[in-house]
């Protein structure tokens, strides 16, 4: 695994306006950055981060599997009560998911070692799937990259395949895209998935987060007043249990991209329960919940809040002392300890890798780096090769 400095495209602003890639800064900064790529070998890949992936993946299922059963582990994961059945309803239904992001600490040499699960709304979808792809194949067609070389990048195929599987079963029906308001980041991304479920053939719609109603008969509806049946929201779970609506949500009869059991992958409580059914396997940190009398094991650590987005509210422990602190809004819930394993760096950078999943198979990787240890929402984006 090699960090290797690379010219930009001259042309790539312009290209970027073209396909409507309006994030590719943000606040002045650049987040999109071609003067650096990530070279891989294939065994890197396949060994390391392709299998891996979907092995924990599994071990992920079987959690789920844990924590619908069981209250304990129900209020552990800060699920609300009034919910606990529909959580529950979801994953008796096997309510098919569309994709997911595991998130690796990895240097090119031995295992990699899990982050945390991106279950329910992971961004940076459409530099993944699209972009980087875009930015190979210009730099392999003016000769500055071997014309052999590849990528891990099957994304885009098999978000387009996954939709036309899904929308067997829905029959007609229009799939709902939604996000927030003054997001233009989650507008990209879902605007991008939009695009590939339309490829695939897909009557699709789209409403904001904010403008979704609900009618007289406890359906909800976007601004035209259609009920919505098939949506996908880039909208977490856990917002939308708290929110005064939640209570409207069993009786809505909508099928939700993502199905509301990924309320348990996308929540930090997971890391510990993988660490407790799981124990010693090679891609995982030890994790544990606060109360848990094997937390004295742990020398150096990082405290994560339950739900928590961005690198937000993120606390290094080393040697007894607080070494790293990133502010935010998160934490009331409750938090996890995980054993501090720093993330590789490169030069001046340290790097995590987004291992990418639609459904149950892996489909390429994200690279994201920053001088700081924690990755946060402006670390920027650098594509990668296979040689």
């Amino acid at each position: 695994m090699l960090r290797i400095e690379s010219k930009e495209r001259p042309h790539w602003r312009a290209l970027a306006k073209e396909y409507g890639f309006g994030f590719h800064s943000m606040y002045d900064q650049p987040y999109w950055d071609e003067t650096a790529y990530y070279q891989f070998t294939l065994e890197q890949i396949e060994r390391d981060l392709e299998d891996p992936t979907e092995e924990i993946h599994q071990m992920c299922l079987e959690i789920v599997d844990t924590v619908i059963r069981d209250e304990y582990w129900l209020r552990r994961f800060q699920i609300p009560e009034s919910m606990w059945q529909n959580v529950h309803d979801s994953w008796q239904r096997k309510e098919p998911s569309l994709y997911s992001r595991l998130d690796f600490a990895y240097d090119g040499k031995g295992h990699a070692k899990l982050y945390e699960n991106n279950a329910d709304t992971p961004t940076s979808l459409y530099e993944t799937g699209f972009w980087q792809w875009l930015w190979l194949e210009d730099l392999v067609k003016n000769g500055s990259i071997r014309r052999d070389a590849d990528q891990f990048n099957l994304l885009q195929e098999l978000l387009m395949g996954r939709f036309q599987e899904l929308a067997s079963h829905q029959p007609g029906q229009t799939l709902h895209f939604s996000c927030c308001k003054d997001t233009e980041e989650d507008r990209g991304t879902v605007q991008y998935m939009e695009d590939c479920a339309k490829e695939a053939g897909l009557s699709t719609a789209f409403v904001h987060v904010e403008d979704i109603g609900l009618n007289g008969k406890g359906e909800f509806t976007d601004l035209k007043d259609r009920p919505i049946r098939w949506m996908f929201k880039l909208y977490p779970w856990e917002f939308m249990f708290r929110e005064e609506y939640g209570n409207k949500l069993a009786g809505a009869n909508v099928n939700w991209l993502e199905p509301m059991w990924k309320s348990i992958l996308s929540n930090k409580a997971l890391l510990p329960m993988l660490w407790q059914k799981f124990e010693g396997h090679p891609n995982l940190l030890p994790a544990y919940f606060p109360d848990d009398r094997k937390l004295g094991n742990l020398q150096d650590y990082v405290i994560k809040p339950i739900f928590a987005r961005e690198g937000a509210n993120i606390e290094i422990v080393q040697a007894g002392r607080q070494t790293l602190r990133t502010e935010g809004p998160y934490g009331d819930e409750g938090v996890i300890y995980q054993a501090y394993h720093p993330l590789p760096k490169f030069g001046d950078y340290y790097t995590l890798i987004g291992s990418w999943l639609v459904d149950d198979k892996a489909g390429g990787i994200s690279i994201r780096e920053d001088t700081s240890r924690v990755t946060q929402d402006m670390s920027r984006y650098l594509p990668h090769i296979i040689l």
